[in-house]
């Protein structure tokens, strides 16, 4: 990967970080890694947990950024966060999968998206 996707990337999730934040959510992690994937963002709102996969991209000549988490990329974060959910030392009361996709510099969040 360039360091200029990278940085768009990064870029998108810090504007994603930031969409949570202003709607009263706190990000509890960013870049969560294991070995058979990563979690863009974990964020929550009191005892709701939600795991958030952030899809940049400058233009939409491939398609739009949510289409591109299909069914094996939900599989994969539903294990994840499940890992993350069993590591962690919280009681989630509620989780929610959701997809944000940046285009051009706008957010837009799909809640409960899977």
């Amino acid at each position: 990967m360039t360091q200029a996707r990278r940085e768009l990337g990064r870029t998108g999730e810090d504007a994603v970080a930031a969409w949570y934040e202003a709607n009263g959510y706190i990000v509890v992690e960013r870049n969560w890694r294991r070995r058979e994937g990563e979690l863009d963002l974990i964020a929550r709102k009191g005892r709701n947990y939600v795991f958030c996969e952030v899809k940049t991209r400058t233009t939409d000549a491939f398609g739009a950024p949510q289409e591109a988490v299909g069914r094996v990329k939900q599989a994969r974060i539903r294990h994840l966060a499940a890992q993350w959910l069993a590591d962690a030392p919280v009681r989630a009361v509620g989780i929610r999968f959701d997809v944000a996709a940046v285009l051009a510099g706008h957010v837009e969040v799909l809640e409960g998206a899977f």
